[in-house]
């Protein structure tokens, strides 16, 4: 096998069988990782031109009920500061992102049973009836199929549930109390209900191979999901893996690269984790096929308690409020901002 013509058969199946897969994985080197990054800015250019859409996160709770290995608001860190926005906080969170231009709102927080259904119900319809031109995307955990639905009914347009591994040993030693067969059924059934999807997975977790890669390749191409987010991992001080090394670039642009080959359409966020391990990590994972960019709209008070990993940027360009800094850094690689809904180019509401 010769990699170049790997890469041409993903540019033009847009697939790999596993073994072609793990070969790219294994034997990429710079040339031809230039050569796999030139096709993935092809293809989004096919399909989005240069635009690079932005989302307006608000981090609306830091509670959770989980306690996954990797996380800074795990469940037993004593040491996290823990807080919830009230409905007012998140309507003029909004207000304030509409503003300033933002269409899509992505509401995150951990999974807090405070925020039942009747709650989350009541936030969407308010947002949805005071900003009806506006997306909004949930990115809560896992729930059961009714909730699910009940959130989309009310209004909700996305969903973001990372897979995280589709390795079910590996998913297994960082989940405690949790199951691999339920957070891949929680995809399906957003997938059956309607919803944009979104999942993805994290780059560099300890014991992570480049065959787990391969299955999360597999796994994402079997699912057709509508939006995919990949970030390195990086650790964080109040958990188990305080002391493992994080995720690197090079292997988070590949894997950027080759998803957009996969999965031509996707929309593919460039993290704020690549900008955390790298000044120009953003701007790096758009050269390589990413086209969203999430600024964050959480207020200034509550942003350095979401609190995922160390490092998180928290101010400055990340800050929705540096609008101006945020687009020029993504004009200087030769994109161009748009505010709008940003929708998946093969998407529509079905109910």
């Amino acid at each position: 096998m010769v990699t170049k013509e790997i890469i041409d058969k993903l540019h033009e199946k847009n697939y790999l069988n596993e073994e072609e897969m793990l070969y790219l994985l294994n034997n990429i080197d710079e040339e031809n990782k230039k050569y796999l990054s030139e096709k993935a800015l092809e293809v989004r250019t096919m399909y989005y031109g240069k635009k690079v859409y932005l989302r307006g996160l608000i981090e609306f709770t830091n509670y959770c009920r989980n306690d996954c290995m990797y996380c800074g608001i795990r469940a037993s860190n004593k040491n996290a500061k823990r807080y919830r926005l009230s409905i007012d906080e998140i309507l003029n969170t909004c207000r304030k992102g509409y503003e300033l231009g933002f269409r899509t709102f992505v509401l995150q927080g951990g999974e807090d049973t405070y925020f039942s259904n009747d709650i989350m119900v009541d936030i969407i319809k308010r947002i949805k009836n005071d900003f009806p031109s506006c997306a909004v995307t949930l990115s809560i955990g896992e729930k059961s199929f009714d909730s699910y639905k009940k959130y989309f009914d009310a209004g909700a347009d996305r969903y973001l549930l990372r897979h995280e591994t589709a390795s079910k040993k590996l998913y297994q030693s960082l989940h405690p109390n949790m199951s691999f067969e339920n957070r891949i059924e929680c995809l399906y059934n957003l997938k059956k209900i309607g919803y944009q999807v979104g999942a993805g997975f994290m780059i560099g977790l300890p014991n992570q191979t480049n065959e787990d890669f391969v299955k999360d390749l597999m796994f994402l191409k079997e699912l057709e999901p509508h939006m995919v987010g990949i970030g390195p991992f990086i650790p964080h001080k109040d958990t188990p893996l305080s002391g493992e090394k994080a995720g690197d670039l090079n292997t988070t642009t590949t894997l950027l690269s080759i998803i957009r080959l996969l999965l031509p359409k996707v929309l593919l966020p460039s993290t704020t984790a690549l900008g955390t391990i790298n000044p120009k990590g953003r701007e790096l994972g758009l050269l390589s096929g990413a086209n969203v960019v999430m600024p964050n709209l959480s207020p200034i008070e509550v942003r350095d308690k979401y609190s995922l990993y160390d490092g998180k940027i928290c101010t400055g360009e990340e800050a929705a409020e540096c609008l101006v800094c945020l687009k020029n850094r993504i004009e200087s690689v030769g994109f161009e901002v748009d505010m709008g809904r940003g929708d998946n180019v093969d998407w529509k509401r079905n109910a």
